[in-house]
């Protein structure tokens, strides 16, 4: 049957594929396993045979896709450039389309409810209850592993969302609140709120504004990424930037296509980064001791930034110990750490092992789903918050704010 929808890989991002291998080492699935099938060249192979009519999208071909992380590690590494994660988006809506009876609750779930406020608070809600009456240990086992890395919920104050803060002196941003993150990490947006304003912004979270569609955009739905697109485009297009406060959504803003008015589209840390070092926001003179630092895939490899978030942690006084210089995936990858629980259980436990190896407890990350997975297999002895959370304590500690 080959390709049916205008989401396809292109010929011309499959033939950029010289198959020279040099996204072997980096491709966690391939390290795990060995196979060809579970690298990026092998998945390649497979679009390119789908695509030439040789074989057909059904589940032995979607089992080759649903393996793969969708890290990205490969592109940096790629000498003909490869743009291997929109392929994967663009295959995984393929298989949704053509495999319409697979996934229905997930469709339900990306599709839907991460769009609606309400449900989300709902959610929220009932995963806060569940934390108070120490039920979540019924949840059934696949969604253990992730309910173990929450934070608790009862603690988690107010969304910022409809907040307006700041002068203005520098510009005006939009703040994209998220989904997941506006309702189960909310000290860190409102981190991102105070530090931006602090740093002369006004800093403005539109009420209208809905989810990025990132995990709906990765697990193949394209019109709810789409329609969640459409959306943010009328609510953010008059801003002068969109931030965003998880490496997976400022990721996915990135390759937003603006009908009209395009914002500089940041993540945080690169935000916040750059205010520290035109001297709008202060540097601690106090040395705090060491912090571990873990670099989520779609901050490293998928938007290149790995500097900024050193640099914030520097600032609040920490010195940053590595633990992994190829920045390997944890396992998180949105939706794997339920869909593929073995694999994910794997590299969340090596993640785990290599910040212990360097005997700190103070970890730094990034992304939501990182969060989570390194607290499910570190535990309760070990603190891990965004290092926009870690820059903010330590300036209130100081007094400086």
């Amino acid at each position: 049957m080959g390709w049916v929808t205008e989401h396809h890989p292109t010929t011309d991002e499959l033939n950029a594929c010289v198959q020279c291998g040099l996204c072997l080492p980096v491709c966690p699935t391939f390290r795990l396993t060995g196979r060809e099938t579970a690298s990026p060249r092998g998945r390649l192979q497979a679009m390119s045979a789908v695509s030439a009519g040789v074989v057909e999208v059904d589940e032995a071909f979607a089992s080759i896709i649903d393996f793969c992380l969708g890290c990205r590690a490969c592109e940096p590494v790629c000498p003909g450039l490869v743009p291997y994660g929109r392929a994967l988006e663009g295959t995984r809506a393929e298989i949704a389309a053509q495999l319409p009876g697979r996934e229905r609750q997930r469709r339900w779930a990306v599709g839907t409810a991460l769009g609606s406020r309400r449900l989300m608070r709902l959610a929220g809600f009932g995963v806060s209850m569940a934390q108070t009456f120490g039920l979540l240990g019924l949840a059934p086992k696949k969604y253990r592993r992730v309910s173990n890395g929450l934070r608790s919920l009862r603690d988690r104050g107010d969304s910022v969302v409809g907040d307006v803060v700041g002068p203005g002196d520098i510009g005006i941003i939009g703040l994209l609140a998220g989904c997941v993150q506006d309702e189960w990490f909310r000290p860190v947006n409102r981190a991102a709120v105070q530090l931006l304003g602090m740093a002369g912004y006004r800093v403005v979270v539109p009420e209208r504004q809905t989810c990025c569609g990132a995990l709906a955009a990765h697990d193949g739905k394209a019109a709810a990424a789409a329609r969640y697109q459409a959306r943010n485009f009328d609510v953010f297009g008059g801003f002068d930037q969109l931030i965003a406060t998880a490496a997976g959504c400022s990721a996915h803003l990135a390759g937003y296509r603006w009908p009209g008015h395009s914002p500089e589209t940041l993540d945080v840390t690169v935000a916040v980064a750059r205010a520290i070092e035109a001297g709008r926001l202060p540097r601690s003179d106090i040395a705090k001791g060491d912090i571990a630092i873990q670099d989520p895939c779609h901050l490293r490899h998928a938007q290149r930034v790995i500097r900024e978030p050193r640099l914030i942690l520097e600032a609040a006084g920490y010195r940053v110990v590595e633990i992994d210089d190829d920045g390997l995936c944890c396992g998180a990858a949105g939706l794997y750490t339920v869909l593929q629980p073995e694999a994910s259980e794997r590299l969340g436990a090596q993640k785990a092992d290599q910040v212990r190896s360097v005997g700190t407890t103070r970890v730094a990350t990034a992304n939501p789903g990182c969060e989570m997975q390194l607290r499910s297999h570190l535990g309760i002895d070990y603190e891990i918050r965004h290092p926009i959370e870690w820059y903010l304590g330590s300036l209130t500690d100081e007094g400086l704010v």
